[in-house]
């Protein structure tokens, strides 16, 4: 009996020294990742490399910052160019990157893809509002992005009627009056046959409505007949041409070479993206 006491004592005694031992400190649940937006991220590409000052683009500053800093990180981009200013270094320096996965052409333009944005990021930043052009298809026997057919189809329900285009994307070279513009995606141009000046403008305005920087072009700023030319602001196909029209226009600038104001319909700017969200 008293062995049996004896054993049973220590059993408790162990019990209570367990149960007075202090409990140890939970793990520290790992610090979030800071978000990159992805669409103000793209714009900023666009708008910043036109600017004539350091402006920065409303709402990207955060995003711009986390990419420079891993382009930084990879050598990429100089330290004194890490400001939140998507500006021509950091543009130069994304396309870099891009061309350092194997990328080139369209895919190293220097405009953040939703997968070289997510790869450059690893463990250092989440990618939230992602956008893409989607795939090719084909349009009035021209070749545009899903995207930019989307843009198209909503523009067209505003108007009540069809448009058609007379020039499409993904179109190197074939019209020099282009000026490269519609070399990338995103691009179209539109036929006005038949449409009165009103009309033109009203088209241009449901365009802009959408998400497209778009203006009436007439015969005497160029060696074209009357058109419509526009183009997807935040495709992130775009030529670098069709990136800087897209950057001056929101600018207020005609997307011409000689930069001059702005000629079109006055509507709120916004992105397809921005569009649906309220609509």
């Amino acid at each position: 009996m008293l062995a049996t006491v004896a054993v049973t004592g220590g059993l408790a005694a162990g019990a209570v020294q367990a149960s007075a031992a202090p409990h140890a400190a939970p793990a520290a649940a790992p610090a979030a990742l800071p978000a990159v937006d992805m669409e103000a991220t793209v714009l900023a590409a666009q708008i910043d490399p036109r600017r004539a000052d350091d402006t920065l683009t409303p709402g990207a500053k955060a995003s711009v910052l986390a990419v420079e800093q891993a382009l930084q990180a990879r050598n990429l981009l100089d330290a004194r160019w890490v400001d939140g200013y998507f500006g021509t270094e950091t543009v130069a320096a994304y396309a870099a990157y891009q061309r350092s996965l194997g990328y080139s052409g369209l895919a190293a333009n220097g405009l953040p893809g939703a997968t070289s944005l997510t790869k450059l990021g690893e463990n250092r930043y989440t990618v939230t509002r992602k956008i893409s052009p989607g795939a090719k298809v084909q349009r009035d026997g021209y070749t545009v992005d899903a995207r930019t057919q989307a843009m198209l189809a909503e523009a067209e329900r505003l108007l009540g009627f069809k448009i058609v285009l007379s020039q499409g994307s993904y179109n190197p070279g074939g019209d020099p009056s282009s000026a490269g513009t519609h070399d990338g995606g995103g691009v179209v141009d539109i036929s006005v046959t038949g449409m009165s000046a009103a009309t033109r403008t009203s088209v241009a305005r449901a365009l802009r409505q959408v998400g497209f920087a778009a203006w009436v072009r007439n015969p005497n700023q160029g060696d074209w007949p009357w058109h419509i030319h526009a183009a997807a602001i935040n495709d992130t196909d775009l030529s670098s041409q069709a990136q800087h029209q897209t950057g001056d226009y929101y600018l207020g600038l005609n997307g011409l070479a000689d930069r001059g104001a702005d000629d079109g319909p006055r509507v709120p700017i916004q992105t397809w993206e921005e569009y649906q969200r309220t609509h």
